[in-house]
């Protein structure tokens, strides 16, 4: 007789999260110049919202590479506020840190094309310098 909480079963939901991490590979990092400011909820006896600079070297739909000037104890969850193109409180986990002050990023929702487009008309990258801003999309 065979009791069925102790058979092995694959979980629906750790299979999703196998898929959505294999199909985050197929959105290409590119070079981007962008400053902006991460923003984490520190917890010393009160909850205080910590604000520090950075700027974004790398970017996809997906995720961004982050270099910060100042060593710190990042967090796991921060949001990630791209003051030049005015998207605010990008939710962001934390994938891994370098020694280097770079931090890998992963975003919790995927940007748009049109946050995508936005972001690199006010990069300062070679890359994007003849970029123009669609307004009428």
């Amino acid at each position: 007789m065979s009791i069925r909480g102790s058979e092995p079963r694959n979980n629906y939901l750790s299979k999703e999260e196998s898929f959505m991490y294999d199909r985050e590979k197929s959105f290409p990092m590119e070079d981007t110049c962008n400053e902006a400011r991460i923003e984490f909820t520190e917890n010393g006896g009160l909850v205080n919202l910590v604000s520090r600079r950075c700027l974004i070297t790398k970017l996809s739909r997906s995720g961004a590479i982050v270099t910060m000037t100042t060593k710190f104890q990042l967090p796991r969850n921060f949001y990630l506020d791209i003051v030049s193109a005015r998207l605010p409180m990008i939710g962001c986990l934390t994938q891994r840190v370098y020694t280097n002050d770079v931090v890998e990023a992963r975003f919790l929702r995927m940007l748009s094309d049109k946050d995508l487009q936005r972001i690199f008309v006010y990069s300062t990258h070679r890359n994007h310098q003849g970029r123009t801003l669609d307004i009428y999309s």
